[in-house]
């Protein structure tokens, strides 16, 4: 290997980094002397005794709890609350839906997904909601709630406390086997909910007032859920999506074999499935929608909290069927889930030398000049948030057509399926002879490099297959040599980090994951604990379609539906890891990761098929973490400027405003962090219109609605301005506006506890007035 040398600015770089780790472990070592102090989620709705396992296809290894609808193995209630009535005299399914804010703090917090630091919120553009969808037969033996959240993924932390929650209200009406959890997978979302320590530090620490925001939202929407149940229909309907897709490792995917590659007519999953809901007398009641999709229209220099394009396309269904109500308020609620979209960029142009325009789609993603961090995909608009819409119109628009003319009635059972696995040891059978194992969980070189849709640091590149002595010494310097075991198992990935390996001040990475399926009749939703790729996605359906077809459920339609329960990276196909670029460095439990996966779902499609789900153990429990590292952030009081008060009006709008322009106003603020403790105001801004025939002000956008901006500037010593934006569309109406402001300020008086407190700002009433 030629001798590596580095440039004045990488030798800083590397300068900082390691002063930076070597201060951020030794913080760590002194704050969490009490490390271990972990407690488990006792009585998630099934007792800690189960009955021993029978084979149906799983490992020694591999505990497993399935439960088909209310089995007899359950916890009884804890607290239960009293259930309404239900008419049975009808043939289809209970339905409840329901939506809540869970949107979060919008500053002060980094933004989950590109791990990119200093991409910290600085306002909102769109909020966050959680949408949940309960299902129950018509005797109410059995049910199944399915949600989906605007948020990157969900944490192993969030589905634990959500459950306790659930049972604390409910008791065991909603369980671990029956409550699935999914995140979008937006990269503009707020981070600090997770408990495994690669994450915590992805999220520059943990917020106990977004974790607890998201929660609540997740636990709203749940309820709101249970109490809005009517007798009505499913219907199911599938087509393709064009023009919104691209495959970001083309170069990975030609490694599976050309004759699996030659079945397929792409190289990314175009299809969405919908399920349509209404009552019995027809009218529409939400819509659950899956598509493999990277919500990466926003770049990660992006920090305005949004859900993307996939929340782009939720509100505009939303929108058309809420006729006369305000974003995230109405009663239709249209989910749009992910699904299996390792490998699936939105950034349509592709991948281009931003510094010459020449195409930078090689197996290293990396430019002649300036290497992996110039070389960057893009979308079809001529910004990101223009492409968010661009790609999320496309999405809503066939959702809409698939929704029109679905006539295929989804009937049949509904049914419940979980397992904790241990997935670092699997015993995965390659054939009738020959095993093979599942690894403590480790990421490669190739991780650190990102992708074509946000590059990563110290110009790593993607495809790296051999490690760098350099990084090595000094990995093995400040966090120790990974075992000789650990790095066997996970060839041909060489090893940057072995998480599986470091527990200080926490796990660094789960090894305790969900395994979970629920089936609405004839359609199988398929919990997966992170993000598959296209053709690890299309092994896994056809593996779960072949084994209920062996086992009587014929024509089963089986729906991969992502970022489930608990995150765990990427996980690609056998061949692909080979490759080892971005999502192959990802795949944290090495190489025979998802036949570890099709064996576990396989076992959950048998116990449903055959009714055997009772006989079933739980497997073992994860941890629930009880000091976690806290932002390093600080909480400071809010400060107005001298001779002004919070809500002040320091640049004014205009007096006039034609369609099309952008009315623009600028407040003294205080930090919109406040806002997620203290939730006086649900809105931090409204535009209002005049109404002269009632002489009151009618609010016609809130800070959901995709026209309007809410920028927050950081000052200094707890001083701060916030911007807001309305873009005016051509559909507003001529007429008098105002804007306003909602806020809330920290104050803290001496030897006192610091209390947030509700503010408001308007602006001058302005015109706005045709072309």
């Amino acid at each position: 290997m030629a001798k590596r040398t580095f440039s004045t600015l990488e030798g800083f770089l590397i300068f900082l980094l390691v002063m930076m780790t070597a201060v951020t472990v030794a913080l760590l070592s002194l704050l969490f002397i009490t490390s271990g102090t972990i407690e488990n989620h006792k009585g998630s709705g099934f007792p800690v005794t189960q009955s021993p396992p029978d084979t149906l296809g799983s490992t020694a290894t591999q505990g497993s709890t399935l439960t088909h609808g209310s089995a007899a193995t359950q916890t009884p209630p804890v607290t239960s609350t009293p259930e309404p009535p239900l008419f049975q005299n009808f043939s289809g399914y209970h339905i409840g839906v329901g939506r809540a804010d869970c949107t979060g703090q919008v500053s002060d917090i980094n933004l989950m997904g590109f791990s990119k630091t200093g991409q910290n919120a600085r306002g909102i553009l769109t909020r966050l909601y959680s949408r949940a969808f309960v299902l129950a037969e018509p005797d109410g033996s059995n049910r199944v709630a399915f949600v989906s959240i605007d948020i990157g993924m969900v944490s192993q932390r969030l589905r634990l406390e959500v459950l306790k929650r659930l049972q604390s209200k409910y008791g065991s009406l909603y369980r671990r086997d029956n409550v699935m959890l999914s995140g979008i997978h937006t990269h503009s979302g707020p981070g600090g909910y997770f408990q495994y320590t690669v994450f915590v530090i992805a999220s520059e620490g943990f917020s106990n007032r977004t974790f607890e925001y998201i929660v609540t939202g997740i636990v709203k929407s749940i309820e709101m859920a249970h109490q809005n149940m009517k007798p009505g229909k499913i219907f199911i309907n599938k087509g393709n999506v064009e023009g919104t897709q691209i495959n970001r490792s083309p170069s990975s995917y030609l490694w599976n074999p050309p004759s699996e590659r030659a079945r397929y007519s792409s190289n990314t999953d175009k299809e969405m499935v919908i399920l349509k809901m209404v009552d019995l007398n027809g009218v529409d009641l939400g819509l659950i929608s899956w598509f493999a999709i990277h919500p990466v229209s926003m770049n990660n220099t992006n920090h305005l909290v949004n859900s993307d394009n996939m929340g782009y396309a939720s509100y505009l269904f939303e929108q058309e069927k809420n006729k006369g109500y305000l974003p995230g308020q109405g009663p239709y609620v249209a989910a749009f889930a992910s699904s299996n979209l390792g490998d699936v960029s939105p950034n349509i142009l592709g991948p281009r030398c931003v510094n010459t325009g020449d195409s930078c789609d090689n197996a290293n993603s990396s430019c002649p000049i300036g290497g992996p961090s110039m070389c960057i995909a893009m979308g079809p608009g001529h910004d990101m948030l223009n492409s968010t819409q661009i790609i999320g119109e496309i999405i809503y628009q066939r959702a809409k057509e698939l929704y029109a003319s679905t006539s295929q009635e989804v009937t049949g059972p509904l049914a419940a399926a979980h397992q904790w696995v241990n997935m670092s040891n699997v015993t995965v059978w390659l054939n009738s002879t020959h095993t093979a194992k599942t690894c403590k969980p480790a990421l490669g070189y190739s991780f650190a490099a990102g992708t074509i849709d946000g590059f990563g640091s110290f110009n790593f590149t993607q495809g790296t297959t051999v490690g760098d002595p350099f990084w090595e010494i000094l990995r093995d310097q400040i966090l120790g040599k990974p075992s000789e075991e650990i790095k066997n198992c996970h060839k041909p990935k060489p090893i940057l980090i072995h998480t599986g390996e470091l527990t200080k001040p926490h796990p660094w990475h789960p090894e305790i994951v969900d395994v979970q399926m629920i089936t609405v009749g004839s359609v199988a939703i398929i919990a997966i604990p992170g993000e598959f790729t296209t053709m690890s996605g299309r092994r896994l359906r056809e593996a779960v379609q072949a084994e209920f077809a062996t086992y009587g459920m014929q024509n089963m339609t089986a729906v991969i539906s992502g970022l489930c329960n608990v995150y765990t990276h990427y996980i690609t196909t056998f061949e692909e890891y080979q490759a080892q670029r971005y999502e192959a460095a990802s795949t944290i439990y090495g190489p025979h990761t998802l036949s570890a996966y099709i064996q576990l779902f396989k076992a959950l499609a048998k116990a449903i098929a055959t009714d055997t789900v009772a006989n079933l153990s739980s497997g073992p429990e994860p941890p629930f973490f009880k000091q976690l590292i806290a932002s390093l952030i600080p909480n400071i009081v809010d400060r107005a400027p001298l001779g002004r008060n919070f809500g002040d009006v320091l640049q004014p709008v205009k007096s006039t405003y034609r369609m099309g322009e952008v009315a623009e106003v600028t407040f003294v603020g205080a930090n919109p962090k406040n806002s997620a403790e203290n939730q006086t105001h649900q809105t931090f801004l409204t535009v209002e219109k005049y109404e002269a025939t009632s002489a009151t002000w009618r609010i016609v956008h809130n800070d959901a609605s995709w026209e309007t901006r809410f920028y927050w500037h950081k000052g200094l010593l707890g001083h701060s301005n916030a911007t807001m934006q309305w873009h005016i569309p051509e559909s507003a109406q001529p007429g008098i506006y105002r804007m306003r402001y909602f806020g809330h300020i920290r104050k803290q008086e001496l030897l006192k506890p610091a209390v947030i407190l509700p503010f408001e700002g308007t602006t001058s009433a302005f015109e706005v007035v045709a072309h």
